[in-house]
């Protein structure tokens, strides 16, 4: 049964869909849309984490060893960038990788706890069985897994772009400085915890070594990408936190 608790993550979950919904409504539409739309699509997103984080970690404890447990904890990750997000200029795209993980949890929650305490369950597969969930339900179930790793390989390629924009925002003055830093430092961490990020940046690696490399373009952009390679690689090959839980909440 769900408790109070599960409720109020649920809540941040739909809290972030309904209000991103609206953000993103307006912004593909070229139209003006109150900041308050996205403070509130990332206050979801902190209710949700926040008992995510607090539930798997437990009381913080004053020491180091709870701190890199916590530190390795992708929710925690999440959670933190979540709260940098929250009190920094918006940039739209920050938005999309939330969104995506909290549809997949509202669509979970829906099949486990609502559909239940509304629509009748199927009939068991055999006689005195236990009773088999409705069909709409099933059907959900297996939408969200056909479509789960798919969805996770876009918000990692999604995390490369919004590296992009917060990078050339800065140039520009767009955004602080503090942005892009930030963001680099947790997407060297999703590098050694995430599959679907290590994909996607052998891919963007692949793509612009062949364009820099390619005959229309001049040698000395190839020289200066692989200069830059060189110097990511080994900035990326520092210590990071040994990961923990490999999902996000």
């Amino acid at each position: 049964m769900a408790t109070t608790q599960h409720y109020l993550w649920a809540g941040g979950h739909f809290l972030l869909l309904l209000s991103g919904f609206r953000y993103f409504l307006a912004w593909i539409m070229f139209k003006s849309v109150s900041s308050w739309w996205y403070k509130a699509s990332f206050l979801g997103a902190l209710m949700s984490y926040f008992i995510v984080c607090q539930k798997a970690l437990g009381t913080p404890q004053p020491n180091m060893a709870y701190v890199r447990k916590a530190l390795a904890d992708e929710n925690v990750q999440y959670f933190l960038l979540a709260i940098f997000w929250w009190t920094s200029r918006p940039v739209t795209f920050a938005l999309f990788p939330y969104f995506v993980f909290s549809l997949f949890h509202a669509l979970t929650f829906t099949r486990t706890t609502l559909m239940p305490q509304f629509l009748p369950p199927g009939p068991p597969l055999a006689a005195g069985g236990p009773p088999q969930p409705h069909p709409l339900a099933k059907k959900l179930h297996l939408w969200v897994k056909a479509n789960y790793d798919t969805a996770m390989r876009v918000v990692a390629i999604t995390e490369l772009v919004i590296f992009a924009r917060v990078l050339l925002g800065a140039l520009v003055l767009r955004n602080s400085l503090m942005m892009p830093l930030v963001y680099a430092n947790f997407l060297h961490q999703r590098y050694f915890h995430s599959q679907f990020t290590r994909d996607a940046i052998t891919l963007a690696d692949k793509r612009i070594t062949d364009l820099s490399s390619h005959p229309s373009i001049p040698p000395v952009v190839g020289q200066v990408w692989m200069r830059v390679r060189e110097l990511i690689v080994r900035w990326g090959g520092s210590a990071v936190i040994e990961p923990a839980a490999a999902r996000r909440d």
